[in-house]
């Protein structure tokens, strides 16, 4: 009981085997695109339920206007949890941010759908399988490369 279940935590120790297992499953799918479209298709659903003494009622109401930030929410928890297919969920993330324009109160009085819209471009944007560079390897790749930067620009100028 008393031993490392990961060679992660084996690594580091039990006291921060939690945080570089997080850390880690964050690195390896589009986290923060996925988060973000969730958090815009949440906020078009509570602008829905308002209490507001004026809310838009522009566009359809009933079924769309719930329907489409629950597929908002849908594809951000998709996007988290199954991101071998986060082109299609990234697209249809975009097509519903964008729906809900005229489906929900303007998309949620317009922060709803910008944070989906920016979430789907971030989840379409990220590239799997990159290293994950922290700290010192960030740090010795960039003297890498101005050491080799130094190293040419110094070359011709003395011969």
């Amino acid at each position: 009981m008393g031993t490392a279940a990961t060679p992660v935590a084996a690594a580091v120790g039990p006291a921060h085997a939690s945080s570089v297992e997080r850390r880690d499953w964050r690195g390896r799918r589009p986290f923060w695109g996925g988060l973000v479209v969730l958090l815009g298709g949440a906020e078009i659903l509570f602008t829905l339920r308002a209490p507001l003494p004026v809310v838009l009622h522009i566009g359809m109401q009933g079924l769309a206007g719930y329907l489409v930030p629950t597929v908002m929410v849908l594809c951000g928890l998709l996007i988290l949890f199954n991101p071998a297919q986060r082109l299609f969920y990234s697209i249809m993330a975009l097509l519903a941010s964008l729906a809900s324009w005229v489906t929900s109160n303007l998309g949620g009085f317009l922060f709803g759908m910008l944070w989906g819209v920016i979430g789907a471009c971030l989840t379409f944007g990220w590239v799997p399988d990159q290293p994950l560079r922290r700290g010192r390897a960030r740090r010795e790749e960039r003297r890498e490369e101005r050491r080799a930067r130094h190293g040419k620009a110094a070359g011709p100028a003395g011969a």
